[in-house]
This record gives structure tokens, C-alpha cells and sequence, in this order.
């Protein structure tokens, strides 16, 4: 069994990345992170929980505590583990989580995981094409983000960079630049759907 990484693991282990509010956590999450470490031949998924997620703000939002807890109620703590990590880091975007992540885990290898909403929106988001160039990414579908996703900005600026997804199990070796889509079942839960039913997506 790995064990979770400390501060200054040396080992040469493969570790999706998925971050988000998780508001709450929901079936779609907790699927696309096992498709991942399957699929990706990931060693571990860390879920990470963000403080706040700088485009997302509201009265809607949850503590971190409690986003927190509800995800770690949802995982196996071994394969795919709740995390802390940015909270732990003061970090608030993406890009400067992962310098840090790489200055902390200097032999760990990687992949960013996000559904297709995510690429869509990548061109809001911080340093987007630095985060492009420092870490493998792995697209998961998400309706009806797929065409819009493919398409967009974010897309096309790194379309010379995409790898046929038969290529995705060994994804985590490339050097980035380097992503790809990975089919897989689409789940159409959202958690802002969730919200507004005031239901669970588990």
C-alpha cells in the first residue's frame, strides 16, 4: 500500500490532481478521480479542496470544514485521499499550488485532472498557459462542455500538444506541454444543481 507523501517525499510516484470547491462532493467527482487513477495508471488521486476558489463566490458556499469533511467521508484515504494541501500552502491559484507542489514533491509525477467545464473556463483562470506548460493534463467529458471545451481558447492555443488518448496510461511521463481527453461515461451531476435541490449527489 503507498502511503500518503510527506513534505520532501523523494519517491517516483504518479499523482492526479484534482482540485475544486467541491460544493458539495458529488458522484461525478468521485467518478471521474477512479477513471483517472485507472485509466491514467495514477499510484494516487488527491482531491484537493480549495480555500476558495477565486471565480467562484457566493453566500452558497460552504465552510472549508465542512466541504472538507464531506469529502473525506467519500474516499478510501489510500488510493483517492481528501486533501488540505492548499490550505496548507496559502496558495489560492492553481499555478502557484503547483510550483509548490513540485519544490515539495520533487520526484512525484503530476497530471492535472479536470472535466471538459474546466478546459472551457481555463482561459479565466490565472497564469493558464504557464499551468499548461508545467503539468500534464487529463480532460474528462463533462455535458455540455465537451464541443465548447475541444474548441475553445485553451484548446486550440495547445492543440499541437494533444495526445491520442490511447496514450493517456502513459500520460504522466510526458514532459509538458502534454494532454489529453480521456472518454469515459458522461455524469451530468452538478453541484449547483445539488445546491439549489438542497440534496446529496452521492
Amino acid at each position: 500500500m503507498i502511503s500518503i507523501p510527506t513534505w520532501g517525499d523523494q519517491r517516483n510516484i504518479k499523482v492526479g490532481l484534482l482540485g475544486g470547491s467541491f460544493n458539495p462532493v458529488h458522484s461525478g467527482h468521485l467518478q471521474l478521480a477512479r477513471r483517472a487513477f485507472t485509466i491514467l495508471q495514477l499510484d494516487q488521486v488527491w482531491l484537493m479542496v480549495s480555500p476558495g476558489n477565486p471565480l467562484k463566490t457566493g453566500k452558497e458556499m460552504a465552510s472549508f470544514s465542512e466541504r472538507f469533511q464531506g469529502v473525506q467521508k467519500c474516499v478510501d484515504g489510500r488510493h483517492i485521499i481528501a486533501t488540505d494541501i492548499e490550505s496548507r500552502l496559502y496558495t489560492r491559484y492553481s499555478y502557484d499550488t503547483l510550483k509548490k507542489l513540485y519544490q515539495r514533491f520533487p520526484n512525484c509525477k503530476f497530471v492535472w485532472l479536470m472535466g471538459a467545464d474546466g478546459l472551457s473556463q481555463m482561459v479565466f483562470w490565472s497564469r493558464w498557459q504557464k499551468i499548461l506548460r508545467l503539468v500534464p493534463i487529463a480532460i474528462f467529458p463533462r455535458p455540455p462542455y465537451i464541443y465548447k471545451a475541444l474548441n475553445g481558447k485553451a484548446a486550440q492555443w495547445a492543440r499541437s500538444y494533444r495526445l491520442p488518448s490511447q496514450k493517456a496510461s502513459v500520460l504522466a511521463s510526458y514532459k509538458p506541454p502534454a494532454w489529453v481527453f480521456v472518454p469515459s461515461p458522461e455524469n451530468k451531476i452538478s453541484a449547483t444543481a445539488l445546491r439549489a435541490q438542497g440534496r446529496s449527489g452521492l
